[in-house]
């Protein structure tokens, strides 16, 4: 088949939730397809690059730009959600007129809802053509459990309102993309649900996350320094909103409670981009704050625990899958391990307030037998259900439907 994607940024190098979802399902369906990509990016950034390999062919156009006071505006006064915006850009829209006018492609897909709004203004040129939805979050519930979080704190009066607002946009807008799909992808069943709740008519077919599980293996000689006994470790895009909630309450909460029981605890918050909020956590006691590595395999090496103190978000967290897949013992609140077909006990702890957090972490740290055996089973469950090669004739079989 010809397949045309349409992506947020490059996929490579696979450094975040977004590129990592993306780079997995370019690789593995390039062996028995022909690849064609219309992306965000820089000419610099493919220099070296694996997608040479993978694409016949490779469109790029520089990330627009919007100036924060128009963002702030169109918040209040724009009739289309801030994702729907952000990304807004005719040279792209140029790009994709000149491929579908050159190409008669058997599925056009779109990662993201971002990448919506270009496909939309090129309705009359898709039609006859097959288009896919693989939506990366039920992102209106997304903003609905940012809502609910932030106005329970009245310093976050800003963020509940942005998130009010993002919020019935988004449930128009969403409904909006999906209706207009051949087919719409969720990753986990719960992001399904929601999606569905937006209109009888949408009918998500669930493809979730994955793993490379022959990349995230476990491997003691990986460790960026001798194991931590004490540590724990919490990996992501650190200025992504869900990522920056966890971080702040997990320094303000959970770790003094855990500090109180194990007075050497401390946490890592690793990845990039980390914002003034996270950054300025590495000013307390038992608080590592890295920003960018480029393999997060030895941190989570290094940890006693992986923890995942997420309140807010959707889909499936390919930290997660990281984690698991890397045999680590994890402590998670029920909404990071969401979409996963994990056992509480058994797979993971789960925990959702500090003090029963706190205490799960300490239980692993003390008990290695119980962490090792956490940890065993979590790679089993990796294996079984979410390794990419297992994952991609979903979306084959798919395109067949469609």
């Amino acid at each position: 088949m010809k397949l045309l994607f349409l992506t947020p940024q490059l996929p490579y190098p696979p450094h975040q939730g977004t590129t990592l979802r993306n780079f997995n399902i370019l690789k593995n369906l390039a062996p028995r397809h022909e690849i064609h990509l219309l992306s965000f990016g820089a000419s610099h950034e493919l220099e070296n690059s694996p997608l040479r390999e993978f694409c016949a062919r490779l469109e790029i156009v520089p990330p627009p730009t919007r100036p924060m006071w128009r963002r702030a505006f169109e918040t209040f006064f724009h009739p289309l959600p801030d994702m729907a915006r952000r990304l807004d850009s005719p040279p792209l829209a140029q790009k994709l007129t000149t491929l579908l006018n050159a190409n008669r492609y058997d599925v056009v897909q779109i990662e993201g809802i971002e990448m919506a709004n270009a496909w939309f203004n090129q309705k009359s040129k898709i039609e006859n053509q097959k288009l896919i939805f693989d939506d990366h979050n039920a992102e209106w519930t997304l903003q609905k459990t940012a809502y609910e979080t932030d106005r329970q704190n009245f310093k976050r009066w800003h963020g509940a309102l942005y998130s009010w607002i993002q919020y019935h946009k988004l449930k128009r807008f969403e409904r909006a993309v999906c209706l207009n799909a051949n087919a719409v992808v969720a990753v986990s069943r719960q992001d399904a649900d929601a999606i569905a709740q937006l209109d009888a008519r949408i009918k998500p077919f669930v493809i979730p996350n994955g793993v490379d599980c022959e990349y995230y293996a476990p491997a003691p000689e990986r460790a960026a320094q001798a194991s931590r006994a004490w540590s724990c470790v919490f990996t992501g895009k650190m200025d992504f909103r869900p990522n920056v909630d966890a971080c702040v309450w997990f320094a303000d909460e959970i770790l003094p409670l855990l500090r109180n029981e194990i007075p050497l605890a401390q946490v890592s918050f690793v990845g990039q981009k980390p914002s003034d909020q996270v950054l300025a956590l590495k000013q307390r006691a038992g608080v590592e704050v890295t920003g960018f590595v480029p393999d997060t395999r030895p941190y989570i090496a290094d940890a006693a625990v992986f923890v995942v103190p997420l309140r807010m978000g959707s889909g499936t967290r390919l930290k997660v899958l990281e984690a698991i897949a890397l045999g680590k013992a994890l402590v998670s609140t029920s909404f990071g391990v969401s979409g996963i077909e994990c056992e509480n006990g058994r797979d993971v702890l789960i925990a959702d307030d500090a003090q029963s957090f706190a205490r799960a972490i300490a239980t692993l740290m003390r008990d290695r037998d119980q962490a090792r055996a956490l940890g065993e089973n979590a790679r089993k469950l990796a294996q079984e259900k979410y390794d990419w090669q297992k994952l991609i004739p979903k979306f084959e079989n798919l395109y067949a439907q469609h």
